[in-house]
């Protein structure tokens, strides 16, 4: 019913008492122990709160071919980490380069190992996302 744990435990035990109210009625109303027990009554009003009913429409995804949807998902590497230009084992200490390939200590950089990613366009792209050009109306002279 959408609501949070503390809410939910008081309704329950407003429902509780509602019962335990209704069944020592019936047990005064039916003669059931006599009087030698301690009676509990009391009217409890136990208010529930309406709740809206929302449905979620999922549709399905069609799928062509399976061998296409294979040929999209790429296979993870297996086994160790290795270096791209050494083929040495970098394990947890290896360099990931923005050409997308992992490199030792040695050749992580990208002069020493002859990286094929274009840094000086990404740096001119970012340079001009962060730096519009901001020009000026011109004004008119009085």
């Amino acid at each position: 019913m959408n609501m949070c744990s503390k809410c939910h435990k008081e309704m329950i035990m407003k429902q509780e008492q509602a019962q335990l109210a209704a069944s020592s009625i019936d047990s005064i109303v039916n003669g059931g122990d006599g009087g030698k027990g301690p009676v509990i009554a009391a009217n409890v009003d136990v208010a529930v709160p309406q709740v809206e009913e929302k449905t979620i429409v999922v549709q399905p995804m069609h799928v062509a071919e399976t061998s296409e949807a294979a040929a999209v998902i790429p296979k993870a590497k297996e086994g160790p980490n290795r270096c791209a230009t050494c083929r040495k084992r970098v394990g947890l200490t290896g360099f990931n380069c923005r050409c997308g390939n992992i490199y030792c200590s040695v050749h992580r950089y990208s002069d020493k190992h002859d990286c094929q990613f274009d840094y000086r366009t990404a740096a001119r792209d970012a340079i001009a996302k962060a730096n519009p050009v901001v020009k000026a109306e011109k004004l008119d002279k009085i």
